[in-house]
């Protein structure tokens, strides 16, 4: 069995999408009809999400932690526990392609790190597109690590621990877990998915905050130059 975990603050807008997207990669033929169980980490949720899920399918469970690391690890525990052997991980604000997951497997690697890519750059506007597009290696080698795109057998996961309780970095730190014992890493771009650039971002450290922090920057840069 497969399993796919997406924390979840409040995402009740966009989490369906996501979840149809999750439902269809988990259909791909390459899969071989293996099962594909989805969860998904309600954490703090206030609003509808919960509903949303349990409507697509999806096993929900619940933490209080405001925390993307004890998310994701929640979700990894349950996924374990009722016998996972793949681990795909990615977020509420995101769409993954249809052959995402068996994309992944195909790598045969011990874990597996994708790209991300945008579906509207919205208030930011056509420099920060322009930016990114000159700044981000969307290819085959990269060293770009997204909670968003990410997967890692059940093995090599809990070899290192799983997922350390941090409210951001905590896909990077799980990654460098790996690199120390010498896991096999496919640092891909063929598992393909497709994420938001919205300014309310969940993790202080995540893409989204990433996103923030360089529209400013290039604000400051474009004042200092007027």
């Amino acid at each position: 069995m497969l399993a796919v975990i997406v924390p979840a603050n409040n995402e009740e807008a966009a989490i369906g999408m996501c979840l149809r997207a999750v439902a269809a990669a988990a259909c791909w033929p390459g899969l071989q009809g293996e099962p594909v169980l989805v969860i998904v980490v309600l954490d703090a949720c206030t609003d509808g999400t919960a509903g949303v899920a349990v409507k697509a399918g999806a096993l929900i469970i619940s933490v209080e932690a405001r925390n993307v690391g004890i998310a994701r690890s929640e979700g990894a525990r349950l996924a374990l526990a009722l016998g996972a052997r793949w681990l795909a991980f990615t977020d509420a604000d995101t769409v993954v392609a249809p052959d995402w997951l068996h994309e992944q497997m195909s790598l045969c690697s011990d874990a597996v790190c994708g790209t991300v890519g945008v579906s509207d750059w919205g208030a930011y506007g056509e420099p920060m597109r322009r930016h990114f597009a000159a700044t981000y290696t969307d290819a085959d080698g990269h060293q770009h690590i997204h909670g968003a795109n990410l997967g890692v057998s059940a093995q090599a996961y809990q070899r290192v621990g799983g997922f350390a309780p941090l409210a951001s970095s905590e896909d990077v730190a799980l990654v460098r877990a790996l690199e120390a014992i010498g896991a096999r890493i496919a640092w891909s771009a063929a598992p393909r998915v497709v994420t938001s650039a919205r300014h309310v971002f969940r993790a202080p450290g995540g893409f989204g905050a990433t996103l923030v922090r360089v529209s400013e920057a290039h604000a400051v840069n474009a004042g200092a130059t007027a």
